[in-house]
C-alpha cells in the first residue's frame, strides 16, 4: 500500500492504554496495536504509557516506556510532561471506563489538558445513557481530541446524536485481527486433546453479562443431535470479580452444566492465554459463540478475532455483532434464546458444507480487519490530525502591542453591594463561591489607580470594597477574615497570612492614593488599628505584602512609626533567607518557586527606597533580574511560572498553567525598579510582561477581552481557561494602570534629560 507523504513524515507518537501482562481485553488490544505499528512502520518511534492498576505487580516488556499508576493524579501530570518533553508528534489514547483514576476516569483529563500535541482517541465504549460524571469526562475528551476512532458505525451515530460530536472528527476503524491463514480445525484439535469433538468456543474474561448460562442451557438440545459436541469456555475469571467473590460465578456455571446432564460436554479452561495460544484455540474450534446480554456493546475483540481466523459465528445481536456479521457473515439469534442457539448450532454442525461456506465468508470479512490495515488506517488519521493542527501566527515584537485603557466594566460585573465575587463560569459570576478579602483588597487598590474614572462611580465602589475590608476585621482574633459565603456569613474566624498581608497593602495604598479625603482618612485609621498584626506574620509573601503597604503608608504619612517598624523588621530577614537558599545557579529567597514571585523583590526595592538603603535596592534588582530570566521563554516573550512548578525544590520552572497574577506582579516590580534607578530596561521588561495579556505568550492567545475589561483565568497547554474570575480581571486592570503610569514616568524622565539606558 502506498503511503502518503504525511504518514511517512510521522516519526514519533505516544500511545496510552493497558498493556500485557495486565490481563484484560484492552491490554491485549493496546499490545497488538503497538506490535502492528512496529511491524508496519518500523522507522517510527512509539512510546507506550501503560495504565497500571497495581503498581509493581506487572513485569512490563522493554517496549513500555513508562507505567502510569491509575489512582495517582500526579502521575498523569508527570506523564504529560514526559510526553511533551519527548518530542512526540501526536498522542493516541485508548479510552475505556474503569482504567483511569478519579470519578469516571477524570484523571486522564489532567494529562490531556497538559499536552499540546494533537490527540487521537479510540473509544472502546460509547454510552447512550451516561451518568453525569461519565458525560463530563467524555465531553472533556471530545473537546481535546482532534480525531475520534470508533469500531462500529453505531458508535459514530451515538457520538453524533447523543454527544453532539463533529462528524468530520469521527473515523470508523474496525478492531484489528491477526493475519492467519484459513485452517481446518481438525489440524489444531490434537494440541488440546479435542480429537473427534465438535467444538463450540466462547473466549474472554469470565463475568456475568457474557450470557454463558444461555449456551449451557442450549447444550442438552445440541448434545441430543451431536453427542460429540463440546462447549469450551476459555478465559480466566475477571480479576475484579475474583477480588470480590472468588470463583463463585464459575462454580455456579459448572453446577448448571451438571444439573442439565451436560457436565461432560461443557469444559472450562481457567487461564488468561497469550496471543499465539488464543489463536490456536480459535482455529481449533468449529463454531464461535458470543451469547452476550448487552445490546449496546459496540466492541468485542474476541468476536473480531474469531471472524479474523474464519470461524462460523453464532451470536446475540449486540451492536458489534450486527455490524460485523451483517450480510450473511454470521448467524444472529435473540438474547437469552437458548433454543435458537441450539437450533442454529445444530444446523451448522449437521451440514459440513454450510459450516465451511460460512467460515469462508467470515474469513473474507476478517481480511479487511487485519492489524496491518488497521495500523495504516489509524496512522492516516493521526497524520491528518498532525497536518491540520492550527499553525500559530508569528507574534510581533513585544513593543508592538498596545496598552489597554483601564476599564472596570468586568469588575462591576463581578461586584454587588457586598463586594467583589471570587469566581465565574465563563463571564457569569458564580455566587456559590461567595467572596474573599484578597479580591476586595485588590479591588480597593484598583479604585485608587484607575485614572479618569467618574467620581460617583469611584466613590461608590471604593466604599463597597472598603466596607468589606472593614467588616472582615475580627477584633477578638486581631486578624482579618478571608472567605465569605454569598449569604454574608463568614467561613472562618481568621484568614490566611497572605490575605492579611494583602489587606494591609490595600490600606496603605488607599491611604496614599484615594481620590477622596474621607477614604484616605478611613484607610489611615484602619491601618493604624490593625497593622501591628504584620509583625507576627511568618510567610515571606505575607511579609512582602505588608512591606508594600507600609511603604505606601510612609509616603502618605512621612515618619509613620508603625510603617517604619514594619519596613525595618522584615528586609534583613529576607536577606537571610536569600543567603540560606542561594546556590550557584539559584539566586532566590526560597528553594522553590511559587505564586506572586515578583512581589518579593518588589517589596525589597520599595523598602530600600523608603529606608534609603542601597543594599536593599541592589538585592531587589538582582533577584528581580533572576526571576525575570526564569520567566523568559526561549523565543524571548514572557512566560509566567506555571502553577505545576510550585514546590519543586531547586527546579527550573514549568510552563503551565500560567496565571494572570504573575504578569501583574512582574509589571509592578519593574515599576519599582524603574523608580529606584530610572533605567529604561525595567520599562522594557514591564512591557514584555504586560504583553502576555495581549497574546505575546506561549500560545499566541490574548487573555484580555478588550471590549469589557475582562481577562481569562489562565493559559493552559491546550488554550485558555475561559472562566473570568476576580483575581484575573483585577490583575489585568491593575497591570494596565501600572504600565500606563510607568509609560508616563519614562517619558517624563526622558524629557528632563535624565540618563536613561
Amino acid at each position: 500500500m502506498t503511503q502518503s507523504p504525511t504518514v511517512q513524515d510521522v516519526g514519533h507518537i505516544a500511545l496510552i492504554g493497558n498493556y500485557l501482562p495486565r490481563k484484560c481485553g484492552l491490554a491485549t488490544f493496546t499490545t497488538d496495536t503497538h506490535q502492528a505499528l512496529r511491524v508496519r512502520f518500523p522507522n517510527m518511534r512509539v512510546d507506550v504509557y501503560a495504565m497500571d492498576d497495581h503498581p509493581g505487580r506487572y513485569d512490563y516488556p522493554a517496549g513500555v516506556t513508562a507505567a502510569i499508576p491509575q489512582h495517582d493524579r500526579a502521575a498523569y501530570i508527570a506523564a504529560a510532561r514526559a510526553i511533551e518533553d519527548s518530542g512526540a508528534q501526536a498522542l493516541w489514547l485508548q479510552h475505556e471506563y474503569g482504567i483511569y483514576g478519579g470519578e469516571a476516569g477524570a484523571f486522564i483529563l489532567a494529562l490531556l489538558d497538559r499536552v499540546t500535541i494533537p490527540v487521537v482517541v479510540t473509544l472502546h465504549t460509547v454510552l447512550e445513557k451516561p451518568s453525569v460524571a461519565e458525560r463530563t469526562v467524555l465531553e472533556g475528551i471530545l473537546r481535546r481530541a482532534s480525531k475520534v476512532i470508533v469500531m462500529a458505525e453505531r458508535g459514530r451515530e451515538i457520538l453524533e446524536n447523543v454527544w453532539g460530536a463533529n462528524p468530520k472528527s469521527i473515523a470508523v476503524i474496525p478492531h484489528g485481527v491477526p493475519d492467519r491463514e484459513l485452517a481446518d480445525p481438525d489440524t489444531f484439535k490434537p494440541r488440546f486433546d479435542w480429537v473427534g469433538r465438535q467444538v463450540i468456543l466462547t473466549f474472554g474474561l469470565l463475568a456475568p453479562g457474557k450470557g454463558i448460562e444461555t449456551l449451557i442451557e442450549a447444550m442438552p438440545a445440541v448434545v441430543a443431535k451431536n453427542p460429540d459436541a463440546m462447549y469450551v469456555v476459555l478465559g480466566a475469571t475477571h480479576p475484579n470479580l475474583v477480588a470480590h467473590e472468588g470463583e463463585r460465578y464459575r462454580d455456579s456455571l459448572k453446577a448448571q452444566a451438571e444439573e442439565l446432564g451436560v457436565g461432560d460436554n461443557v469444559t472450562f479452561v481457567d487461564a488468561f492465554v497469550d496471543h499465539e495460544d488464543l489463536i490456536d484455540y480459535l482455529q481449533a474450534a468449529d463454531i464461535y459463540a458470543t451469547p452476550y446480554l448487552n445490546p449496546a456493546q459496540i466492541t468485542s475483540g474476541t468476536l473480531s478475532y474469531a471472524v479474523g481466523v474464519g470461524k462460523a459465528v453464532v451470536s446475540t445481536p449486540y451492536v458489534h455483532a450486527t455490524e460485523i456479521l451483517a450480510d450473511g457473515h454470521g448467524v444472529l439469534v435473540d438474547f437469552r434464546d437458548s433454543a435458537a442457539f441450539a437450533r442454529e448450532i445444530n444446523d451448522l454442525l449437521g451440514n459440513a458444507r454450510n459450516l465451511t461456506r460460512l467460515s469462508a465468508r467470515a474469513y473474507a470479512r476478517g481480511r479487511t480487519m487485519i492489524w496491518s490495515r488497521v495500523a495504516e488506517d489509524a496512522m492516516s488519521e493521526i497524520a491528518t490530525a498532525i497536518a491540520t493542527r492550527p499553525a500559530r501566527l508569528p507574534a510581533g515584537p513585544a513593543g508592538d502591542a498596545k496598552v489597554l485603557r483601564p476599564d472596570i466594566a468586568a469588575v462591576e460585573r463581578m461586584s454587588d453591594s457586598t463586594g467583589m465575587l471570587q469566581h465565574s463560569i465563563y463571564s457569569i459570576p458564580d455566587r456559590r463561591h461567595g467572596y474573599c478579602i484578597d479580591d476586595n483588597a485588590r479591588a480597593l487598590i484598583l479604585m485608587s489607580a484607575v485614572p479618569d474614572l467618574d467620581p460617583a462611580t469611584r466613590d461608590r465602589w471604593t466604599s463597597v470594597y472598603a466596607a468589606f475590608v472593614q467588616y472582615a476585621w475580627n477584633p477578638d482574633a486581631r486578624r482579618f477574615r478571608n472567605f465569605m459565603n454569598y449569604d454574608r456569613s463568614w467561613c472562618e474566624d481568621v484568614g490566611s497570612e497572605d490575605s492579611n498581608g494583602r489587606t494591609l497593602w490595600a490600606l496603605g495604598v488607599t491611604a496614599r492614593d484615594a481620590a477622596e479625603a474621607k477614604h484616605r482618612d478611613w484607610a489611615t485609621a484602619m491601618f493604624d488599628s490593625t497593622a501591628t498584626l504584620a509583625l507576627e506574620l511568618e510567610s515571606p509573601r505575607a511579609q512582602a505584602f505588608a512591606m508594600l503597604g507600609a511603604a505606601a503608608m510612609l509616603e502618605a504619612s512621612p515618619g509613620h512609626q508603625l510603617a517604619l517598624q514594619i519596613l525595618r523588621r522584615f528586609p534583613d530577614e529576607h536577606l537571610a533567607l536569600l543567603d540560606a537558599a542561594r546556590r550557584p545557579a539559584w539566586g532566590w529567597f526560597e528553594i522553590v518557586l511559587a505564586y506572586d514571585n515578583a512581589r518579593l523583590p518588589e517589596a525589597i526595592i520599595r523598602a530600600g527606597i523608603a529606608l534609603e538603603r542601597a543594599d536593599l535596592v541592589a538585592c531587589g534588582l538582582d533577584t528581580l533580574g533572576w526571576i525575570i530570566e526564569k520567566q523568559t521563554a526561549p523565543e524571548g516573550h514572557f512566560r509566567a511560572v506555571g502553577s505545576e512548578s510550585f514546590g519543586r525544590v531547586y527546579a527550573e520552572p514549568l510552563p503551565f498553567d500560567q496565571q494572570p497574577l504573575e504578569a501583574q506582579a512582574t509589571v509592578d516590580a519593574c515599576c519599582a525598579a524603574f523608580d529606584a534607578t530610572g533605567d529604561r530596561r525595567w520599562f522594557v521588561e514591564a512591557k514584555r510582561a504586560y504583553d502576555w495579556y495581549l497574546g505575546v505568550n506561549d500560545l499566541d492567545l490574548p487573555l484580555a477581552t478588550q471590549r469589557d475589561g475582562g481577562c481569562f483565568d489562565g493559559l493552559m497547554p491546550t488554550g485558555l481557561n475561559r472562566n473570568q474570575g476576580a483575581e484575573s480581571i483585577l490583575a489585568l486592570q491593575l497591570a494596565s494602570c501600572a504600565i500606563s503610569g510607568l509609560s508616563k514616568r519614562v517619558e517624563s524622565v526622558a524629557g528632563t534629560g535624565r540618563a536613561v539606558a
